[in-house]
C-alpha cells in the first residue's frame, strides 16, 4: 500500500513521459534493485532532500538522453536504470553526496555479494 506522498507522486507522474511501467493497474519492478531505487527516490523527496519535481525533471531528462543515444535499437532499454541514473544526479545536484561517495558507494553495492 502506498503512503500518501508515494500515491501523490506516483498520480502526478500519470500519462507523462516518466510514467512508471504498470500491469493491471499496480507498479512493475523486474528485480528487488528496482524497488529499492523507486524507493529511495520517493522517501529523500518525501523527507525534503528534493523536490519532486525537480527529481521528476531530471529523469525526464535522462529519459530523453537515453532516447537520443539509442535512436535505432531500444532492446537495451530499462527504465529503471534511467530512474536510478536520475537519482545518482538529483543526490549530487543536492550535496547529499559528491560524485566520489556515489562511485565508491556503488561499487561497494555492486561488490556485495546479493541473495538470489
Amino acid at each position: 500500500m502506498l503512503a500518501r506522498f508515494e500515491q501523490f507522486a506516483v498520480t502526478e507522474m500519470m500519462g507523462k513521459p516518466d510514467t512508471p511501467p504498470r500491469a493491471n493497474g499496480t507498479l512493475c519492478f523486474g528485480s528487488e534493485w528496482e524497488r529499492t531505487a523507486f524507493g529511495v527516490a520517493l522517501t529523500l523527496a518525501r523527507n525534503g532532500y528534493f523536490e519532486w519535481d525537480d527529481f521528476r525533471d531530471e529523469l525526464i531528462a535522462e529519459i530523453g538522453r537515453w532516447e537520443a543515444a539509442h535512436p535505432d535499437d531500444r532492446s537495451s532499454w530499462n527504465y529503471y536504470e534511467r530512474w536510478l541514473a536520475a537519482l545518482e544526479t538529483a543526490v549530487v545536484k543536492t550535496g547529499l553526496l559528491d560524485p566520489a561517495e556515489l562511485s565508491a558507494a556503488l561499487s561497494t553495492a555492486l561488490a556485495e555479494p546479493h541473495a538470489a
